[in-house]
């Protein structure tokens, strides 16, 4: 009996990665090794001084005496980033997953405004796109001291996200109907011109924020208006205690797991337990060179 044909696959998504791109990988995207840690390290060194030239070139004072020199040290940064995005999509199996991605468009927009102001001047203006640097910030969350409770309080959020919702929508109901008894009671005379003005004073009060730009004028008006105060502390409380009561639930789930920086080669997704074989996310092989590299360390 003739053996069936083994299926056809693409030899370069089922190639895993080898040599320099895998040592280039290991070191970029992942921080369980030393030199990993050193250079997530150095990453959110650089990350933080270039927004510190940002902000500081914002200054007209600083500006007019320093401004030649912080232009000089923002191209170096800038080089910086671009060296960095490259190594990135040449080390990783899919660089257009990558690319498009929540961290790879942050990357492209770190670096993207200089070169949009050198060779187009009128669009000097999105220069101070570059603060969004700082959303980069966010892979300190790959070192090993944080990557557990950064995973933790994400279930927790996403799991508290549809209880949050439905308390929303009582409180959005809440405003609605208070804010048009408001507009009634007080009147265009008072301030409440409509009930979408109506609306937003009684949202301003019940969030305890109190603008002072409309204000009840009426004995009643101001009756209301205490009420919703004091309802506003009760509400600020609920959405804490549903995530509270989530990661208390969290916890107790993950007493025996022990997540890890593994990442993925197909999908990038990090954070799994030092025994899995298959990615999480997307049921990938996880490559064999990772498992015997961090096992020692989590012995």
């Amino acid at each position: 009996m003739e053996k069936p044909s083994p299926p056809i696959s693409d030899p370069l998504l089922d190639k895993p990665l080898a040599g320099w791109r895998l040592r280039l990988y290991t070191i970029i995207f992942e921080a369980d090794t030393r030199a990993g840690r050193l250079f997530d390290q150095a990453l959110i060194v650089i990350i933080l001084l270039s927004i510190a030239v940002v902000m500081a070139d914002s200054v007209q004072s600083v500006h007019r005496v320093y401004g030649r020199a912080l232009n000089g040290v923002e191209w170096i940064f800038t080089l910086l980033f671009t060296a960095e995005y490259i190594a990135r999509l040449l080390c990783v199996r899919r660089p257009l997953q990558y690319a498009t991605s929540f961290f790879g468009i942050i990357d492209l927009v770190a670096v993207l405004p200089t070169y949009l102001a050198l060779f187009f001047p009128e669009l000097h203006a999105l220069i101070d796109v570059r603060v969004l640097r700082l959303l980069r910030v966010f892979r300190v969350f790959k070192l090993a001291a944080y990557v557990a409770e950064y995973q933790f309080l994400g279930r927790a959020l996403a799991a508290s996200g549809r209880k949050i919702l439905v308390f929303l929508s009582a409180v959005l109901m809440v405003v609605l109907v208070m804010g048009t008894v408001m507009y009634v009671v007080e009147g265009p005379g008072n301030g409440f011109t409509s009930i979408p003005t109506s609306v937003y004073w009684a949202i301003s009060t019940v969030t305890t924020v109190g603008f002072g730009d409309i204000t009840p004028k009426t004995d009643l008006g101001r009756l209301i208006a205490s009420f919703m105060m004091l309802m506003g502390w009760g509400i600020l409380a609920v959405p804490t205690g549903i995530v509270t009561a989530e990661m208390a639930a969290q916890r107790r789930y993950q007493l025996f797991q022990i997540p890890t920086l593994r990442t993925c080669h197909e999908c990038l997704t990090e954070g799994h337990t030092p025994d899995a074989d298959y990615c999480f996310h997307c049921g990938a092989r996880l490559p064999l060179y990772q498992q015997q590299e961090k096992s020692p360390e989590l012995a």
